[in-house]
């Protein structure tokens, strides 16, 4: 046990648990029913991974040396030596809670490994999330039995994506990811995806959160997509070679209800792009290409291009203005993601604007430094809080760009903890709304919580960027 200096000890509890492994969204909800119990000012019950550790110190809490990524720490600021006693065994409680709910899901014991799974449901399509560096053992055993595969899981070492997409192509099978957040397989959702209508649009996405984009504005505009088969992140990069999006764009080549494909991805290495640009030409269907990359246009033009291609409208693009704004005093735009792609984006588009140095900053917090132990930022959301509150109060700062990603698996309600922080800053915050009005949280709901608190609301989030740069060029 460790307490903070120059505070009461008893306000103040740092424990580790050797060994009391649990999964970061299941401490992420322990955290929360524990942080709701009365005498707890805060409280984190987490991993012990470094990553967490600096959030804890930063949170002012002292976490012994010896604590390890296999620890379970529980931090906890208390109001009084009296509420020390509730609190643990609040924890215990939430834990035991926790641990029921999931044995507890389905009479029928789940499989232990993807081969047992398989022979479960043979033409099923296999969703591996496991840390990653037990990952490429369970997608291996899928498509060693030629199944497809999506894999969810990030933290996946390069080499080993490389030999388990390598050993797809041999067998003719996808593999979606590693680091897979969207698909939609036969108007079917996985992962973090938006509530859409089937229709012609086939979609290849080597960036999860730009494929949401995509979806989000085509859905505004009225346009379907039946298939989304994303491909992960690093699909396009010189050492994997576009391996799974090659075999993408093959299977919605081959299916008769796709009208038009369009092929989205973060930057990609010069030559592969090249290289999928020529195989994308030798299709049959026609293919919308959205690769971000300077010069490129961004995805709310793409998204444009393919609504004038299939000869659709292309409808303004919803704005939602606060009663007021926040004073721009000169300075900067900090740009705080959970969507990697749309952090790529809104970095491009600041570049061409204004040039490398003009000191905006973008950063992902999806990125896999930053999940390491920890849920991804579209479910657990503490880091970028906590950033949003450096960021506004750093006097460099002058306007706050942030994006919110709705969709299935993501947060059930992201504008209860981000309006609070919102209106509590004086200074212009422009938010990037991607999801759809169908999504469980429901896009104009966040909408409305958000503009209440103060901020200017897009669903493009290249519209949101220009804005957020205009205003701070305006000041100047």
């Amino acid at each position: 046990m460790t307490h903070l200096p120059g505070h009461s000890p008893d306000h103040w509890h740092v424990e580790l648990r050797p060994g009391a492994y649990a999964d970061s969204v299941t401490l992420l909800q322990v955290s929360r029913v524990v942080q709701g119990l009365d005498g707890v000012l805060a409280a984190q019950v987490a991993m012990a991974t470094p990553l967490n550790v600096d959030v804890l110190t930063e949170m002012g809490f002292e976490v012994p040396a010896q604590a390890g990524a296999n620890d379970l720490v529980v931090a906890l600021r208390l109001d009084g030596p009296d509420a020390l006693g509730a609190a643990l065994a609040g924890v215990d409680r939430a834990l035991l809670d926790a641990n029921r709910r999931e044995e507890g899901a389905s009479t029928i014991a789940p499989p232990r490994t993807t081969a047992s799974a398989l022979r479960r449901a043979p033409d099923a399509i296999t969703v591996v999330s496991v840390p990653g560096a037990n990952a490429l053992v369970e997608a291996m055993d899928a498509v060693d039995a030629g199944r497809d595969v999506m894999v969810f899981s990030d933290n996946v070492p390069l080499e080993q994506e490389v030999t388990l997409k390598r050993a797809a192509a041999e067998r003719g099978v996808l593999v979606m990811g590693p680091d897979c957040g969207t698909a939609v397989v036969g108007g079917l959702g996985l992962g973090f995806a938006n509530v859409v209508s089937p229709g012609p649009v086939g979609i290849v996405a080597a960036s999860g959160t730009g494929c949401q984009q995509l979806l989000a504005l085509l859905d505004h505009a009225g346009v379907g997509v039946t298939s989304a088969l994303g491909v992960g992140g690093r699909d396009l990069s010189a050492e994997v070679g576009g391996l799974a999006t090659r075999e993408a764009l093959r299977r919605l080549d081959e299916d008769p209800s796709v009208e038009l494909i369009v092929l989205v991805s973060k930057p990609p290495a010069a030559a592969v792009g090249a290289e999928i640009e020529a195989y994308a030409a030798s299709l049959a269907t026609p293919v919308e290409l959205a690769l971000l990359g300077p010069g490129r246009p961004d995805l709310t033009a793409a998204a444009e291009a393919v609504l004038t291609k299939l000869g659709r409208e292309v409808p303004a693009w919803p704005v939602d203005p606060p009663e007021s704004f926040g004073r721009v005093n000169g300075g900067v735009v900090r740009g705080l993601f959970v969507g990697g792609t749309l952090k790529s984006e809104a970095e491009l588009l600041a570049r061409e604007a204004a040039g490398p140095d003009a000191g905006h900053t973008f950063v992902d917090f999806g990125d896999d430094e930053y999940t390491t132990g920890r849920a991804h930022p579209m479910i657990d959301p503490t880091l970028r809080l906590e950033h949003l509150a450096r960021a506004a109060a750093d006097p460099a700062t002058g306007v706050i760009l942030l994006d919110v990603v709705l969709g299935h698996g993501a947060e059930p309600d992201p504008a209860a903890l981000l309006a609070p922080a919102i209106a509590a800053i004086d200074l212009p915050v422009v938010v990037a709304v991607v999801g759809t009005d169908g999504d469980p949280q429901g896009r104009s709901r966040q909408v409305d919580a958000l503009v209440a608190a103060g901020a200017e609301v897009h669903l493009s989030n290249a519209g949101a960027t220009r804005r957020a740069l205009e205003l701070v060029e305006a000041s100047r």
